[in-house]
């Protein structure tokens, strides 16, 4: 029996917006390294494929900074440098960490995750994002942001160069013969030599091959060009969908794509993200719910739809319904796209609209007890929705413990999830192939 693949989405407190007030987080988890190893050695004790850790920097600025202030994104560490921390501290799950390709340089970043995989054994993964926040443009200089298709454009060059100097040796490349004094083996040398419309880069690495062959690509772009990016790099997709059928139409879409760059379906799992908030009872399930609710002031639950929806809603009432989009944002189309449906097939206020961007920020909110939690995840699994799930805890520790500790035991009893990990690498975890130097995963 197939087997759904589980991620544990990692933000400090937890993904409500209220996380960091709730009186069972720690406000300073952005900053505590032993608050986060905790977290990925819980994930790992429910034997989970990976944890994920996201990337914002566009947020603490002047323009609704006081309202940002009650968010829970203060403080956060950089991606790369918390994942090889902790993976001195883990064994077996793998490590997924955000990095955008509209700013950085190819080389840098694959030697960096290059590097966190050897140091971690093979367990690195790669999410590949175009930045979306335009406000993170004047950090690197910038008078203005890349057009959305530009930036996918980039991102295509920027992913086949990463994978091309993941690819600088042949396996064997490294003989380190003491004796006979020949360290590497010239003839193994893969030099890349790109020359194109955005990059160009020599190579190759100063770092052996992969253990798992090259760290797992990861995309989360949902809009006609992220899913093409998809089809053609990823092996994991992050998404967000709010009902099955959408969730069905969507790896559907994904698979006819992967079919066009002469992948299989196989190679390829999608995960949407999912928010439970789990009780022991539906009565402590809701009660949850309704003190983070309580817990959101107006203007930050206002500030995050507005930059996620790209509308305008200040002086907008509250009670009243989601205006229409003037212009496409030259954000996140794709969630732009989804919360302005979901206002509309659930007759949302601008109000009720924020409470749920608040949690679930457009993704699938499921409530009540482990069984429930359980059922759901099941019905999408079974049918055809989804390979697994990025779990979005809402507050940390106690979700993401709640998780492993009450619906993990519940979905192997099922038979819909592993009772130990199958290898020691993320590839062979995920049960995707180990490709060849110089071959298309």
């Amino acid at each position: 029996m197939a087997k759904m693949t589980l991620a544990a989405f990692l933000l400090p407190t937890g993904h409500h917006v209220a996380a960091w007030r709730h009186p069972q987080s720690d406000a300073n988890a952005g900053s505590s390294l032993a608050h986060h190893i905790r977290l990925a050695q819980t994930a790992e004790r429910g034997l989970l494929d990976a944890v994920f850790i996201a990337d914002f920097t566009g947020g603490l600025d002047e323009e609704g900074v006081e309202a940002f202030s009650r968010t829970a994104y203060g403080a956060s560490f950089e991606p790369l440098t918390l994942l090889s921390a902790l993976a001195s501290v883990t064994e077996r799950i793998g490590l997924i960490g955000t990095a955008s390709t509209t700013y950085a340089s190819p080389f840098h970043l694959a030697r960096q995750f290059l590097s966190l995989d050897q140091l971690s054994g093979g367990r690195a993964g790669w999410n590949l994002v175009t930045t979306a926040n335009v406000r993170e443009s004047a950090h690197y200089g910038q008078t203005e942001h890349l057009a959305h298709d530009r930036r996918y454009e980039r991102a295509r060059e920027f992913a086949a160069v990463v994978n091309g100097l993941w690819d600088s040796w042949e396996d064997d490349a490294f003989p380190r013969d003491q004796a006979a004094g020949r360290f590497f083996d010239p003839a193994k040398l893969r030099r890349l030599d790109h020359q194109g419309t955005h990059f160009r880069t020599r190579g190759p690495l100063d770092l052996p091959r992969s253990p798992q062959g090259r760290p797992v690509m990861v995309q989360a772009g949902s809009s006609g060009p992220g899913r093409d990016l998809a089809a053609e790099t990823a092996e994991l997709v992050f998404t967000a969908q709010q009902e099955l059928v959408e969730a069905r139409a969507f790896r559907d879409d994904l698979h006819v794509r992967l079919a066009g760059y002469g992948r299989a379906p196989d190679s390829l799992r999608v995960m949407p993200g999912v928010f439970p908030i789990i009780g022991r009872t539906a009565g402590e399930a809701d009660d949850l719910h309704g003190a983070l609710s309580e817990l959101t002031p107006s203007e930050a639950g206002l500030l995050l739809l507005s930059r996620m929806s790209g509308i305008d809603l200040s002086g907008l009432p509250l009670d009243g319904p989601l205006p229409e989009p003037t212009a496409v944002t030259n954000g996140n189309q794709s969630r732009q796209s989804l919360l302005v449906q979901l206002a509309r097939q659930r007759n949302l206020t601008i109000r009720q609209l924020y409470l749920e961007v608040s949690g679930a920020r457009g993704h699938w909110t499921i409530r009540g007890t482990p069984e429930r939690i359980a059922d759901q995840l099941e019905e999408w699994f079974a049918g055809g929705g989804a390979d697994g799930f990025n779990i979005m805890p809402p507050i940390l520790p106690r979700s993401l413990e709640d998780f492993v500790d009450l619906v993990v035991p519940e979905l192997q009893r099922r038979g819909l999830f592993r009772t130990a990990y199958e290898g020691v690498t993320l590839r062979e975890n995920l049960g995707l192939r180990r490709p060849a130097a110089g071959v298309a995963a």
